[in-house]
Parts: structure tokens; sequence; C-alpha cells
């Protein structure tokens, strides 16, 4: 890995994709065929909203991190990661990953 801060942006990289997917798991107990047991159960559907209520921020805090020790401006990955939720944030996950490994930026030459 060639890109300064890069083993803590990969790590910030991993709790953002274990957060999506927490809040992902936690989305499909309202979809069918669990939405009637989660319905059923008080202490299902408030454990489903509360996995959803903190971990949609955790992963949009982390993906910004990754993004800002990167050395990208973070407003963009977060503002695609929100609004295109989630498959904005899995984009998101892939193309940052995909930036771990370019090389460093070379100064350009005066003319």
């Amino acid at each position: 890995m060639t890109v300064p801060h890069a083993r803590s942006a990969q790590r910030a990289l991993v709790d953002s994709a274990l957060a999506l997917l927490a809040a992902c798991l936690a989305i499909a107990m309202f979809l069918p065929p669990l939405a009637a047991a989660t319905a059923a159960s008080a202490w299902r559907e408030a454990a489903a909203v509360g996995v959803v209520v903190l971990a949609l921020p955790l992963h949009w805090l982390s993906l910004a991190a990754a993004a800002r020790r990167l050395g990208l401006l973070p407003a963009g990955w977060l503002g695609l990661s929100v609004a295109l939720c989630p498959v904005g944030g899995v984009a998101a996950l892939i193309l940052l990953a995909g930036l771990l490994h370019r090389p460093p930026a070379q100064p350009s030459a005066a003319r």
C-alpha cells in the first residue's frame, strides 16, 4: 500500500462495510418473509430499528474517515453513500478500496 495512512484507511473501510452489512440485515427484518415475525414482537422490532439507527450513521462516518485518510474530500463520498443508500454505500466502499493501492502522486514538472 503506497497511500499515506493506508492501513488506517483500510480499517475504516472494513468498519464501514461491517456497519453497512449490519444495517442491511436489520432492514431485511422488515421485508417479507420476516416482516410478520418482526412486527409480531415489539422487542425484535425495536432491536432492528435500533441497529439501523446506529449502524447507518456509523457506516457513513467510517466511510468519510476512510476518504479523509486517503487524502480525498469526504463530502462527495458521503453524499454518494447517503443519497443512494445502500447501493451508493457499496459503490463508495468498492471505489475507495480500489484507491488504497494507487501509486503516490508525482509532482508534474514545470514547463
